[in-house]
């Protein structure tokens, strides 16, 4: 399905004014939730095929997250899965859509990724490693999609169809167009010797004509990419690479993702303040990196960010697990601390102290 046979021109600003970014954040509720994936699903693919998608598993999460004051999720969607059968993947979107709105959750559509493992195929996914951290998490478009310019008609079909779909549906509150675009995989350089050649540049080249597919699809949501990488982002940096020039000057929000210490975390959001936009942190939370509920959301409040954390139910992606975990699995015992996720596989909190600091977040005047 496509919505016009014509290619859309490649865009250079926002189809969004900032005023109209700004309108719109104002109306939504104080941005709270997690990135979501049910404890029962290793990745996307597992998340989403019909042999596996798992409606309890996901009622039942997405019960506890409403019960923490969490407002939003953003969830990772897959192209091989729209390939696959583009009217069964819809359906299941949609079942997916009613659950969260059943438990008040508003949901962020996340389309492509390009972290992790580079080689995503259909069908049974492989059981998780022992004691590493998202060791079956896979990228879309894979690297022989990505090099292959004959497949880039199919990701364009996929984007078309799955915006146009949902592009008016109120239960869908953003769309994040591509995660990560210039990450090099993952795994501690693991997935490096899988990843197409000249990545970063063929992502640069493909980026903005994602945001011109789904710009053409006119949808009643913003459009964003959030920014990971480097060191300064701020509208007069230097160093932005060609990638993330295209997110800043595409996105109809800001959006970005921090790991770090407070201190850190609050000048990365002094830069992006500049851009003139709402901002809206889609991954932070790794207590072994600094980044705490603790810490870091009495700043986001004061600031006026939408506040997203990775993790939530500690399950088959073992995000519990640090990143240094790939080097040094952690098979004989758990960490110390954990590194993402907020509960345990039964609902119970990993930190008591945690969901009550989320409550109140949500709830503060």
């Amino acid at each position: 399905m496509t919505t016009a046979n014509a290619t859309p021109a490649i865009p250079q600003a926002p189809t969004w004014s900032a005023q109209r970014a700004h309108a719109w954040y104002a109306a939504q509720p104080r941005i709270l939730g997690a990135n979501f994936l049910p404890a029962s699903a290793i990745n996307q693919l597992e998340m989403w095929q019909a042999e596996t998608f798992d409606v309890e598993r996901i009622d039942l999460e997405l019960g506890w997250a409403a019960a923490l004051g969490m407002n939003t999720m953003r969830v990772f969607l897959h192209d091989l899965v729209w390939a696959q059968d583009a009217a069964g993947f819809k359906q299941r979107i949609d079942t997916y859509l009613d659950i969260s709105t059943k438990h008040g959750i508003r949901t962020m559509l996340v389309l492509f990724d390009s972290c992790w493992d580079p080689r995503p195929a259909l069908g049974t996914q492989r059981a998780p490693m022992p004691g590493i951290h998202n060791s079956g998490w896979v990228q879309s478009p894979g690297a022989a999609q990505l090099a292959d310019q004959a497949s880039y008609p199919a990701l364009r079909a996929y984007v078309e169809d799955i915006v146009t779909s949902f592009g008016n549906d109120e239960r869908v509150w953003c769309w994040d167009l591509w995660n990560e675009p210039d990450n090099q995989g993952g795994g501690m350089g693991y997935y490096q010797q899988f990843e197409a050649q000249d990545k970063i540049a063929l992502v640069a080249q493909l980026l903005p004509q994602v945001f011109g597919w789904a710009q053409a699809c006119a949808p009643t949501q913003p459009l964003t990419s959030g920014i990971w990488l480097g060191e300064d982002w701020s509208p007069t940096s230097a160093i932005l690479n060609d990638v993330q020039k295209a997110q800043m000057a595409l996105s109809d929000i800001v959006t970005f993702h921090d790991y770090s210490w407070p201190e850190k975390f609050l000048a990365r959001v002094r830069q992006l303040q500049a851009y003139g936009r709402p901002l809206v942190c889609t991954e932070y939370m790794a207590r072994g990196m600094g980044s705490t509920f603790d810490t870091i959301l009495p700043i986001a409040r004061a600031e006026n960010i939408g506040m997203i954390n990775w993790g939530f139910v500690v399950g088959k992606s073992q995000t519990n697990m640090p990143w240094d975990s790939w080097k040094h699995p952690y098979t004989f015992a758990p960490p110390s601390v954990w590194f993402h996720d907020v509960l345990h596989t039964d609902g119970k909190p990993y930190r008591t102290r945690e969901t009550e600091l989320l409550r109140q977040h949500v709830n503060a005047v």
